[in-house]
């Protein structure tokens, strides 16, 4: 069964991020006052929490600007009563996934790699997430569905890429992580491990030595994609996590999510390309917004997100410029998205 480090953390000691996870904000107005807002000075909040609620870490919340309703971080992750109003064309599975979920916690949507769902528990909840409504209960990784999972990727030869999502897999505790990929690794033509986190940009102080020496005490090549969408998310704690896991030869790639009212201007984005890769942070996907309920308010139009891609083409080295992407329902591909 894996250790989930949630509601109770269940380790020997308590580490400092499952400190700071437990002392994450919770409720609306505990936040607000922190940042030294008032519910008027911003859009109508949803304070009923019951489906989707509030979780930001207090280190995330130090990044944001006191007193500014509009803040690209804050938006990110504060609910919103036009959340709960349906609209058409946003579905609770914009991506189909249940198509594609072929066990439970396996899902199988790509030539060549397959996407394991470690847990259902993330450290943040950002408003946009195409997974909000996802059915992790029905996809819990027990023992008996892990092996399972294992027999499967063993079965196929075609799998090379084994990647590790949720939820967030860093939520998960070291022990069971360091175990698991093991027998991972044990697979022969399993040959990389792609980890998709937010946590060391939300949590930092997830980046342990001891996290460090299970991702990298493996024969397996281990990519990890961080999700940043904004510049001012790379604190300080930030940029010195990120270098622990350079120095250990770890691939980072970030993926980022177009969001109106957070990045969907030409200066935020190439400050963004410029400030992952000061951090050694290789700029790789620029996703178009998930049609998922709940996050129309984050919408922009496909044509002023080509403006954008044509803005960062013509102002950044090309290394520099993210991929912008769509995902298609049951489509062999993420679709490239041209300014052209």
């Amino acid at each position: 069964m894996i250790t989930y480090v949630d509601d109770v953390c269940q380790e020997q000691a308590v580490s400092d991020w499952q400190q700071a996870l437990a002392e994450s904000f919770r409720d609306p107005h505990e936040l607000l006052t922190y940042l030294q807002l008032k519910p008027n000075d911003l859009p109508a909040i949803d304070f009923d929490l019951e489906n989707f609620g509030l979780r930001v870490p207090r280190s995330f919340a130090a990044r944001m600007k006191k007193g500014d309703p509009n803040d690209p971080l804050l938006r990110q992750v504060l609910p919103q009563t036009c959340e709960q109003l349906p609209q058409t064309g946003y579905t609770h599975d914009p991506l189909q996934e249940t198509h594609s979920n072929v066990q439970p916690g396996l899902i199988h949507k790509y030539h060549g790699r397959v996407l394991l769902l470690i847990n259902p528990h993330c450290a943040i909840h950002c408003r946009y997430c195409f997974r909000r409504h996802f059915a992790y209960r029905d996809n819990h990784q027990g023992s008996h569905r892990w092996q399972q999972n294992l027999a499967y990727i063993a079965a196929d030869r075609s799998i090379s890429e084994v990647i590790l999502s949720g939820g967030d897999p860093l939520m998960a505790t070291d022990a069971w992580l360091a175990e698991h990929i093991k027998q991972l690794a044990a697979i022969p033509h399993v040959k990389r491990l792609r980890i998709h986190t937010r946590l060391p940009i939300v949590i930092p102080q997830r980046i342990t030595n001891t996290c460090v020496q299970w991702l990298t005490n493996t024969r397996l090549q281990t990519v990890m994609v961080l999700h940043c969408n904004h510049a001012n998310e790379l604190s300080t704690e930030v940029t010195t996590a990120l270098q622990m896991l350079r120095e250990k030869g770890i691939t980072l790639l970030n993926q980022s999510v177009l969001l109106k009212g957070v990045n969907d201007n030409a200066q935020t984005l190439t400050q963004l390309s410029e400030a992952l890769f000061a951090n050694g942070i290789l700029p790789y996907y620029l996703h178009l917004l998930d049609p998922v309920q709940g996050a129309q308010h984050f919408a922009i139009s496909e044509e002023h997100a080509k403006s954008l891609l044509q803005h960062l083409m013509a102002h950044l080295p090309g290394y520099l410029v993210p991929k912008m992407v769509r995902e298609v329902p049951q489509g062999l591909f993420k679709v490239p998205v041209s300014c052209c």
